[in-house]
């Protein structure tokens, strides 16, 4: 019980650090946070994975992660290309941490997440 209660301690601070550090600039309108927030993955496994480690920064606007479906804000960072893209979640960028907060994830989960998110679809 005391591991369960210094886990969940160590998953809120993290939580609040990263809604610190997740990014800068303007905020989009509440419209799209909102909009954001209504989108799952259509895969009933993938949209499990989604909620549990992806959707507490990517809905809300103030972290400054990129929207989910909030295709303006990802185009800059789809042209990087899949395989940066991938290795920034493995290895964490800017306030994102490594693997994106799902330790169990693939290579191809991620890709399927990102691909997700870019688009809303």
């Amino acid at each position: 019980m005391h591991f369960q209660k210094i886990l969940a301690q160590s998953v809120i601070g993290t939580c609040l650090i990263l809604l610190c550090a997740c990014g800068d600039g303007p905020s989009p309108p509440p419209a799209a946070e909102a909009a954001s927030r209504a989108l799952q993955p259509p895969d009933a496994a993938l949209a499990a994975i989604y909620r549990r480690s992806c959707a507490s920064c990517h809905t809300v606007a103030a972290t400054g992660a990129p929207l989910t479906g909030d295709s303006t804000a990802w185009a800059p960072r789809m042209a990087k290309g899949m395989n940066t893209l991938v290795d920034n979640v493995v290895n964490g960028f800017g306030g994102m941490p490594p693997f994106g907060l799902c330790m169990d994830c693939d290579v191809a989960q991620f890709e399927a997440l990102i691909e997700f998110m870019a688009t809303g679809e």
